[in-house]
């Protein structure tokens, strides 16, 4: 800061707010939300900022700050902005490898020491419209962010008056207003320069170049007093800005499960499913143990995957709490999804209780199988959840197991189930089906469902079962002549 602008006693960041970077990342929020910056993360230009040991993920945001000159309470939106004293650039700096446990809140992700800088110059407010600044980033001398405040969600007099609606914004405070399209990972080395002008207004007034360079820390963080970074391909893709520039292959747009196919598998019982899975030389498609919570359910879904590892005091400590595995699974299940755990068939403990139930149920999962226990059984099942697991058990978390990943290849009621595989569940059981097999078998076990309901006809009419199921080359003919050629081979069930 300046001499003549007072140090701020707080920096308020919003989430999301340029239509750009909402239409990147899927989502556009309805109205704004915040976290908080603290102000030991405040820099200047020319310095450096720190990438921790251990650790891949750091990303520059360019944004615009507004710096409070007044102090504004309840302010109108009309008046918002005069509250406004100045203007100039910043670089909110993300580490998305700590971003896990502190979701939302992004105390420790975007409160390093020289994660804000700001300026180096200030624009006096009052001689620029906020609906007409620019904010552009370069990377090594590459332009990689260019946007104007016109292409905001949210108007930069909203965020104040909206944030004054809370508490009191006073003289020095910060309020960093998004980032646009284009923010990505840095590495040691590289050198991002943020500035935000206003090209339009007279004598164009520019913040000047924000420079931060990249270097590698070398103290690594200690696990015995806090979680570890931790990243995925969900963080990798956030953080570069999309899965191609991450260096991850490209998720195939043509669901593994579509409507027509989902209402195939939902009409085939598993037994059919399973006689035909076999046929093909899978034996090993059941998960086993598993019963419905709701009698007469049935569940098809593509597989989100949860792994519990066996209790150990000093990795629950770490795993455990927080943002950990199994909320992130819950939180992440999409509409048509079953969350599957692996809990090593233990059925001493609850995987799952109502308030996860709920969650799932909120973000339209197709349901839940577990190889363990479940708790608060009977109000999960009044929820409408589907869930397949070994039974009740009261316990909570941390009896038996650490919740450990999500979205890898598990083991479940002795099933390997991998993400995206296809699931489907009745009062036989829970099976498992690869999706490049999944039209294929659906077709064949519907025919099947068929052929079974005529030889089932004819043993209602006295015949014996011997020789007509499954059908010798007599009945065959007869069936044959009876519904048109079988394109069945008879599998017996």
């Amino acid at each position: 800061m300046t001499a003549s602008i007072p140090r701020p006693g707080k920096i308020i960041a919003i989430h999301l707010s340029y239509a750009s970077r909402a239409d990147q990342r899927g989502r556009r929020p309805a109205f704004p939300s915040y976290f908080f910056k603290p102000t030991s993360s405040l820099g200047t230009s020319g310095g450096v900022v720190e990438r921790p040991a251990g650790t891949e993920l750091l990303a520059f945001e360019g944004e615009i700050a507004l710096v409070i000159g007044t102090t504004a309470r309840r302010v109108a939106l009309d008046d918002a902005w005069s509250h406004v004293g100045w203007v100039t650039a910043s670089n909110d700096l993300g580490l998305y490898d700590l971003r896990a446990n502190d979701k939302g809140s992004n105390v420790r992700s975007k409160g390093g020491d020289g994660y804000t800088p700001l300026g180096p110059e200030y624009i006096d407010a009052s001689t620029v419209d906020p609906a007409a600044l620019r904010v552009r980033a370069w990377v090594n001398g590459e332009l990689r962010q260019d946007d104007m405040t016109a292409g905001l969600i949210f108007p930069l007099a909203q965020l104040v008056a909206d944030l004054s609606q809370h508490f009191t914004l006073e003289p020095g405070d910060v309020i960093l207003t998004g980032t646009p399209a284009g923010s990505s990972v840095i590495v040691p080395g590289d050198v991002v320069e943020i500035e935000v002008d206003a090209p339009t207004a007279p004598g164009a007034p520019s913040s000047g170049a924000l420079v931060t360079t990249v270097t590698q820390g070398e103290v690594p963080f200690d696990d015995r007093i806090g979680s570890l970074p931790a990243v995925d391909d969900l963080q990798r893709t956030e953080a570069w800005g999309s899965r191609e520039a991450a260096g991850l292959p490209p998720v195939d747009d043509e669901p593994a499960l579509s409507p027509e196919l989902r209402a195939k598998l939902l009409e085939a019982p598993t037994a059919g499913l399973s006689a035909q899975l076999r046929k093909r030389g899978h034996h090993s498609c059941f998960i086993d143990g598993v019963s419905a919570n709701i009698p007469g359910t049935k569940i098809v879904g593509t597989a989100k995957t949860l792994r519990f590892v066996p209790f150990r005091e000093d990795l629950f400590a770490r795993h455990g709490g927080g943002y950990n595995a199994q909320k992130r699974a819950f939180d992440a299940v999409n509409e048509g999804e079953i969350i599957v755990i692996e809990a090593r068939g233990d059925d001493s403990t609850g995987t799952l209780g109502d308030i996860l139930a709920l969650r799932a149920k909120a973000r339209g999962a197709a349901g839940v199988v577990t190889d363990g226990g479940v708790r608060d059984f009977d109000a999960v099942a009044e929820i409408g959840l589907p869930v397949f697991s070994q039974g009740a058990h009261p316990s909570v978390l941390g009896r038996r197991h650490v919740p450990w990943d999500v979205d890898v290849t598990i083991s479940c009621g002795g099933a390997t189930v991998q993400p995206g595989d296809i699931i489907v569940g009745d009062g036989d059981g829970v099976i498992v089906i690869p999706p490049a097999l999944a039209e294929a078998v659906v077709e064949d076990a519907l025919a099947q469902e068929i052929e079974d309901a005529w030889i089932a006809e004819q043993v209602a009419a006295g015949h014996p079962v011997d020789g007509l199921f499954p059908m010798n080359a007599e009945w065959r003919a007869k069936y044959d002549a009876a519904t048109g050629p079988s394109t069945s081979s008879g599998t017996q069930k």
